[in-house]
């Protein structure tokens, strides 16, 4: 499947790596064109075991590309996953400029139907302002879903190669049909989904978040 990854930090950059590993034709897309520039050279600015010689290898075999072309990326893809960042802002809410940017330029650039899965940590609501900005913005249809994600730093490649659980937050039979089928080279050890409304998929992430806190804080 052609499968497009709009972030290259540490969620996204992983994450597109391991889908191109199972067999995808994935595009990473970022506006640091300094940065794409070191990923199309095979260097990862960031550190996570494996991760290096997972990039270099499925950029050598055409599996994985970057560009800053965003609208290139999203004409080859059915499916674009969110994985920017949501930095705390200065009422202390998280900041989602730069999620709903993504989104509303994935949905200008798709020419008909299309998926938006949303990996970045978003308050419970945002894909609802999502669905509302695409019905706003195209005629066409575009699915929101809401996929977060669970890796841990030092382990993440394991993690997303084998998870525990994928969460899937969709209305969209259609939608969660396909992102069942991307995720399904990950679940051989019959792992489940976990298919819910995208709002139980956002509280599920803060939730996760907010007991691996209080985990740390007994420890």
């Amino acid at each position: 499947m052609n499968i497009a990854v709009v972030g290259t930090g540490y969620v996204g950059l992983v994450s597109g790596t391991c889908f191109a590993e199972s067999g995808n034709e994935v595009i990473c897309v970022d506006i640091d064109r300094d940065r794409v520039a070191m990923l199309k050279a095979g260097k990862v600015p960031i550190y996570e075991p494996g991760l290096e010689e997972l990039v270099r290898r499925n950029v050598k075999e055409h599996r994985l590309s970057f560009t800053t072309d965003l609208a290139g990326a999203i004409s080859q893809s059915m499916v674009s996953f969110i994985a920017v960042g949501t930095p705390m802002s200065a009422s202390g809410a998280a900041d989602l400029s730069g999620v709903l940017g993504a989104a509303e330029a994935i949905a200008r650039a798709a020419t008909g139907y299309h998926i938006i899965a949303v990996k970045s940590t978003v308050p419970v609501g945002t894909n609802d302002r999502l669905r509302a900005l695409m019905e706003r913005t195209v005629s066409h249809r575009i699915d929101v879903c809401s996929v977060p994600e669970f890796l841990k730093e030092g382990s993440a490649i394991e993690d997303f190669m084998r998870p525990d659980r994928v969460v899937i937050g969709s209305t969209s039979d259609k939608a969660t049909t396909i992102l069942r089928e991307v995720h399904a080279p990950f679940l051989r050890t019959d792992n489940p989904v976990l298919v819910m409304h995208p709002r139980s998929a956002e509280l599920t992430k803060y939730a996760s978040n907010a007991m691996l806190a209080i985990r740390i804080s007994f420890i």
